[in-house]
């Protein structure tokens, strides 16, 4: 039985990598930060499969206890400070967790290896934020990275580091440059996630409207259980490589409104979207789409749900909590 440690175990991707790792027979163990994270009792009681160990990404030691004690064959660095606006609020925070314990991971990781000799294949959750002004479209794993937030200068370093790591001690070490993914279980402060509660309220009459930023923003959305999929076939290569992943499809904030919207029957929601200056980012990211054919080739990887059918599951899902 394969073993594999997955850092962010508790956030949508780490839940739907978790599943689909259980699922091939994995033995799971998840690093959860914090005696009394409110996300560990959620995940005990929908993943109780997954093995839970106490770690920091800012602590190297309890890094390297927890690969010590699972002795996984694969580790997938999930964990971060994740959400964009906030990075501008926090930007050392976000730059050590989701910079820093990238490093930290690494290092464990290569510290396990050293003292027992056992391989272990790392993977790095790398970000499309970290085309930021884009010098290239689509964007491909070559195009020149250019961030424009802490957050996406934290995740370059991080992207940086691992492919230094690969060439420096030959560790089997990949990125996976993933462009936006959702799913219902994103958390509430991301936009679709935000609208698409938002919708489901003013569906059941629980509100009136909502509060936007840049509706023109455009951004190449995928479901994150097709993504997790990519994850998990990078490791199974037999040399580690860099890959963006991606539909190859963008669609604007006004995009998502229409199909949110049009899940509940209101095909003009101009009158409900208010435009609050609050939600514009200091250093806007306009357009980011993905060109994954490196991915479709080399890994055979394909996104199975489209744009459209990811919005109205969202959607459907957030009502169905209400209806609850």
């Amino acid at each position: 039985m394969k073993r594999a440690l997955i850092t962010g175990v508790t956030g949508q991707d780490g839940m739907y990598l978790a599943e689909l790792l259980n699922d091939k027979g994995y033995e799971v163990f998840g690093l959860v930060q914090g005696q009394n994270n409110p996300k560990k009792d959620l995940l005990a009681q929908t993943h109780p499969y997954v093995k839970i160990l106490s770690g920091n990404l800012l602590d190297l030691v309890s890094l390297i206890r927890a690969v010590s004690f699972c002795r996984p064959d694969e580790v997938y660095n999930l964990a971060a400070v994740s959400f964009v606006a906030y990075s501008w609020e926090n930007a050392r925070l976000t730059s050590d967790v989701t910079g820093g314990g990238v490093l930290n991971m690494l290092e464990a990781v290569r510290f396990h290896m050293d003292k027992t000799g056992e391989p272990v294949k790392f993977y790095q959750a790398s970000s499309s934020e970290m085309f930021g002004k884009v010098q290239e479209v689509p964007q491909r794993e070559s195009t020149l990275l250019w961030p424009r937030s802490p957050y996406g200068v934290a995740k370059v370093f991080g992207h940086y580091m691992t492919i230094n790591y690969r060439e420096s001690y030959g560790m089997h070490a990949s990125s996976g440059i993933l462009f936006n993914h959702e799913s219902p279980r994103r958390g509430p402060e991301f936009v679709t996630r935000k609208v698409s509660m938002a919708v489901a309220r003013i569906h059941k009459n629980l509100q009136n409207g909502l509060s936007l930023g840049n509706l023109d923003a455009k951004r190449d959305w995928g479901f994150a259980g097709d993504y997790v999929e990519a994850m998990w076939l990078m490791l199974q290569q037999p040399e580690a490589d860099d890959y963006v992943i991606s539909t190859g499809q963008t669609h604007s904030i006004r995009d998502l409104l229409d199909v949110a919207f049009d899940e509940i029957g209101v095909t003009d929601w101009n009158q409900m979207v208010r435009l609050d200056d609050q939600f514009k980012r200091p250093a806007e990211v306009d357009l980011l789409i993905g060109d994954s054919s490196k991915a479709r080739e080399v890994l055979g990887w394909t996104p199975k749900v489209t744009f459209e059918e990811l919005i109205r599951m969202m959607v459907r899902h957030d009502i169905a909590e209400l209806e609850r």
